[in-house]
């Protein structure tokens, strides 16, 4: 832990001693000589942390020392270039001259350089303990990668985990388990196959392999098999000849002597001529850590095979696919067990597969909630609780209270911890020191991307890269995270990228107590968070505020509290670099004191009720990111222009969709506002007052996203030419001036050389033209890169075939607008035409679209049938047809789309029964909305084996029969409305079994009893 806190204070000395070398004069070489003492003590660090936990207290107190004087050499040098940097001038050095010439400034810089030395000779101190340590116990001063700093003695618990989970009959893997043996048995004899599990430590990736390898028809199809545990610290060679003795044993054969003077490439090739001359075989890599392992161990399997299997478990994505890229593959992302599953092993192991007494059900669901379908979890704590008196509830209380503080301990928790942590254990320093950040959000708190990924970059944990955007390497490290199983992506933009996120509540829990001795991040409840090195400098002096670096607050919180903390903060924290009360609606200014802020990069008011942005705004030369998003500020003042580095700018308030208007009211810009040349995001800026600001645009060439709003239609040709400069855009909102349908023309086609080249725009990915448009612009069938295409409230008809100029776009996979040719784009995930004018009949070749996961035709005039084709997209979650004019019968093919989640045909004229399979193939539909139809005829039985399903609306049709007694099934639903129709019968009494029902509306039917 203390490795990252030192690489982080190293790269930041780094950084100081390259930007202001001068302001620091003969104080360079004293903080030249601190940062080469920390930066070779960082390797003996970085192993010596492996063996903290069983090292002597002296070692442990020379780590925690390393870590104070790292951060006490940042304090001083931020307080020293705060007060020295900070005359306005005629030029900087100018300033800087005049301050070493200032005999007011004489004392402070003398303080500032005996501070220095101060820490200086505590460098000596900790070095020479460090050459003690090297000897005492045993570690190289060389550096070593991240996966060294994990022991032998460490990785094995993942194994014996392994061996707990299967005794005790883990459930929940039966069909996973079905699937793996088919992949393994069937398919091409004549090729090799891999077949990848993936997924989080503790979810139980070796067991079910384990069961898979070990089953009698896959010994019976294999009769070559072995097992290799492959682990961090792995050994090749020792592996190799492990497995040679594996092969040899299964054969019954007499394992050769001659392997133990064999060299890897002996080794190598004598696996693979055994294997090319073996019968059938079946190999699995258990716990692989690394695509290197996989890329070496490739060359010891023969191309060509016998229907040979080799069976793969590691915690990374990228594993997974590179294993299974080059031959036959199937990757298997192992899911948490389901909340029903979850509770049928928490029985089984505390009640023996009894029930829960009904005075532990509460709280024995509130800690099976913390576990989140980890089984490893599930088990450890259920042995716990097995071990508590069942009649005392407040001893399973106490457990829920305490989990954090049992994983932290040695007893029966202490494993989960351990499994839990190697994976961070095998995080380089930057990605350890991002996950750590991600403890500021509360427990099951659903993060925002976006906005964790600029607070990274604001804290200074993403390293600039040569040609590469720091937002594009922050984007990198959180890949890596997901790649890694460590942070979990909740929900995905159509055009590739990560909207929200959240960490797994025991991951947080591991996190949480690795940072109980560090100060990069300080976690409070109950108020907002204060975060970067706080509780280090609450030791050095009284208020801990004086050195605090970040103030960020997640949720809204109490007023008194929040403006109290709030302004305690802002009187003491100079350093201040990072400041984030976005979402705290009751702020209505902001606070002077902010102005002050010298170091200040990072200022986030999103959501305030903040109306008007002062000129001190200017004083913030550092300011980097800004966002005023929802707020009512609708103009800035030409100060802003002094933010020579801002890169980040957002000031836009979105408007209510009930309104006629649309989009988001922007802001009106300075006139010269072509002066920030180093944003990067511009988001909204109004464009009403005339091509002034549009052609200002064109100067702004760093620009990856620009959101314009109110353009009037006359600029188009103006923002033609600003685009062409705008080589690296990204994301492009375009929305005209008016309202309702005085919406003015977006005219983007104009006849100029830059729109006809091939480089125009050809780093864009989402296009969005809101407003009416004439015609399709005709660049756009040369964004080749573009993924995503909205054409909202465009009254696009039949008379131009928008499709034609995207047919050929290769990477397109969300259109929102309305075509009625749809074959040739095969990527196609989302498709909306809701909200237009459209009609006509819903076109056949829709079902080619295979890859299309939501379909939107709302809220439009089309006729005719639904065609049969739309049973052809397999992958389809979301169909909306509601509101238009679609006739004939429901086709029974919708069934077979096992992947709906939501199915809506409201307020059409369709007829005929409801399908007899309606509950035969739709496993997953949660809502399914039939409501203002003609549909007759009886309610399906198959309806009860819709178990996920949540809402179920049938009201306004000529439905007879009765409520058939199979609704019992619908264990998950929350809401039933059958009014207006011609039901009868007797209600059931299996309504009465379903938990979750809270709106149930029955009027208007013939039922015997109401």
């Amino acid at each position: 832990m203390a490795e990252t806190v030192l690489s982080f204070v190293l790269r930041q000395l780094s950084t100081l001693l390259r930007d202001e070398g001068r302001l620091l004069g003969g104080l360079q070489q004293e903080v030249q000589f601190i940062r080469d003492e920390l930066e070779q003590m960082s390797a003996f660090l970085r192993e010596a942390e492996a063996k903290e936990e069983d090292a002597q207290p002296t070692l442990q107190q020379w780590i925690k020392q390393v870590r104070d004087a790292a951060y006490d050499t940042e304090d001083i040098l931020d307080e020293f270039v705060a007060r020295f940097a900070r005359h306005p001038a005629t030029g900087f050095y100018g300033s800087v001259r005049r301050i070493f010439s200032s005999i007011k400034n004489l004392r402070a810089r003398h303080r500032v350089a005996s501070e220095i030395q101060s820490i200086k000779s505590r460098i000596k101190s900790i070095s020479e303990a460090h050459q003690r340590y090297q000897s005492e116990y045993g570690i190289s001063a060389q550096a070593s990668n991240s996966l060294s700093a994990v022991n032998n003695t460490t990785w094995r618990y993942s194994r014996d985990d392994a061996l707990l989970v299967e005794e005790a009959k883990l459930v929940g893997i039966d069909q996973p388990k079905k699937r793996l043996i088919s992949e393994l048995l069937e398919g091409d004899d004549h090729q090799l196959k891999v077949v990848s599990v993936v997924g989080m430590g503790g979810l139980g990736k070796t067991t079910l392999v384990k069961k898979v390898h070990e089953d009698p028809e896959v010994r019976r199809h294999f009769p070559v098999r072995a097992w290799v545990t492959v682990s961090q610290t792995c050994d090749f060679q020792y592996l190799l000849k492990d497995l040679i003795r594996q092969l040899h044993e299964e054969g019954k054969k007499p394992v050769p002597q001659s392997i133990e003077s064999m060299t890897t490439t002996e080794l190598k090739k004598f696996v693979k001529d055994f294997l090319q001359q073996a019968e059938r075989y079946a190999i699995v890599f258990d716990d692989v850590w690394d695509v290197e392992f996989w890329n070496t161990i490739k060359f010891a399997l023969p191309e060509s095979s016998h229907g040979n299997r080799v069976m793969l478990t590691t915690r990374k994505a990228d594993v997974a696919s590179a294993s299974c890229t080059e031959s036959l593959g199937y990757i298997h992302r192992m899911e948490p067990l389901s909340f029903e599953d979850s509770w049928t092993l928490f029985c089984n192991k505390i009640f023996k597969g009894n029930s829960c007494p009904g005075h532990l059900m509460d709280v024995a669901k509130g800690i099976l909630d913390k576990c989140e379908g980890l089984p490893l979890a599930i088990l450890a704590i259920s042995g716990l609780l097995a071990l508590k008196d069942v009649n005392r509830a407040e001893e399973w209380e106490m457990v829920r209270r305490s989990l954090g503080g049992e994983l932290e301990g040695t007893g029966k928790l202490d494993r989960v911890r351990k499994i839990l942590s190697l994976s961070y254990g095998d995080l380089p320093w930057h990605l350890k020191t991002c996950l750590l950040y991600t403890s500021i959000y509360p427990e099951d708190y659903v993060i925002e991307c976006n906005r964790l990924i600029y607070l990274w970059i604001a804290e200074r944990f993403v390293e600039w890269r040569e040609g590469i955007s720091i937002e594009d390497v922050a984007w990198a490290y959180f890949s890596e995270l997901v790649n890694r199983s460590l942070i979990q992506v909740t929900r995905v933009f159509y055009e590739g990228m990560p909207d929200t996120c959240r960490i797994h509540d025991l991951l947080r829990e591991v996190i949480i107590s690795k940072l109980r001795e560090q100060n990069i991040v300080t976690v409070t409840t109950g108020q907002p968070t204060i975060s970067n090195n706080t509780q280090h400098h609450q030791q050095r002096q009284n208020n801990c505020f004086d050195h605090l670096r970040s103030f960020v607050t997640i949720e809204s919180t109490n007023q008194l509290l929040f403006k109290t903390l709030l302004s305690e903060v802002l009187g003491s924290s100079k350093l201040l670099k990072v400041l984030d009360f976005g979402g705290q609606e009751t702020q209505e200014e902001i606070p002077n004191e902010v102005f002050k802020m010298f170091h200040l990069k990072h200022l986030d008011l999103y959501g305030t009720r903040v109306e008007r942005v002062p000129k001190a705004i200017g004083k913030l030369q550092h300011l980097e990111y800004l966002n005023l998003g929802n707020t009512g500020v609708r103009e800035l003042p030409m100060e802003i222009l002094k933010l020579q580095k801002l890169r980040f700018l957002k000031v836009y308030q979105q408007v209510d969709s009930s309104d006629d208007d649309y989009g988001s009211h922007g802001f009106k810009a300075p006139s010269n506002m072509g002066g920030l040349l180093a944003l990067e995001v511009l988001d909204c800026i109004d464009a009403s007052s005339g091509s002034t600001i549009v052609k200002e645009i064109g100067k702004l060439t760093q620009l990856r996203q620009l959101y314009i709003t109110k353009l009037r239609r006359e600029d188009g040709k103006e923002l033609c030419s600003s685009l062409a400069n705008l080589t690296s855009l990204r994301e492009l909102s375009v929305y005209s001036i008016g309202k309702g349908d005085d919406h003015e023309i977006i005219d983007l086609n104009h006849h100029h050389p830059s729109l006809s080249s091939s480089s125009f725009l050809q780093s864009l990915r989402m296009l969005i033209l809101c407003g009416r448009l004439e015609r399709m612009p005709q660049w756009v069938a040369h964004l080749h890169g573009l993924v995503r295409i909205d054409l909202d409230w465009s009254r696009l008809r039949g008379e131009e075939d928008p499709l034609e100029s995207l047919q050929h776009l290769p990477n397109l996979v969300s259109i929102n607008f309305f075509t009625q040719k749809l074959g040739g784009i095969l990527k196609l995930m989302l498709f909306s035409l809701e909200n237009n004018q459209i009609e006509g009949s819903v076109p056949r070749d829709i079902g080619n679209l295979t890859a299309l996961k939501e379909l939107y035709l709302g809220v439009n005039n089309l006729t005719g049938v639904i065609p049969y084709e739309v049973g052809n997209l397999q992958t389809l979650e979301v169909l909306n047809r509601r509101f238009n004019i679609l006739k004939g019968s429901i086709p029974t093919r919708i069934s077979n789309i096992s992947t709906l989640r939501v199915l809506s045909l409201v307020a059409n004229s369709l007829s005929g029964n409801l399908p007899s399979n309606v509950g035969l193939g739709l496993s997953n539909l949660e809502e399914l909305y039939l409501s203002s139809n003609d549909l007759s005829g009886l309610i399906p039985k198959t309806v009860g084996n819709l178990s996920n399903l949540s809402v179920l609306g049938l009201q306004e049709n000529p439905l007879s029969g009765s409520i058939p007694s199979t609704v019992k099934g619908l264990q998950m639903l929350q809401g039933l409305s059958i009014e207006s129709n011609n039901a009868s019968g007797t209600i059931p009494d299996s309504l009465c079994s379903l938990q979750y029902l809270n709106l149930l509306h029955l009027i208007g039917n013939q039922f015997l009893h109401v």
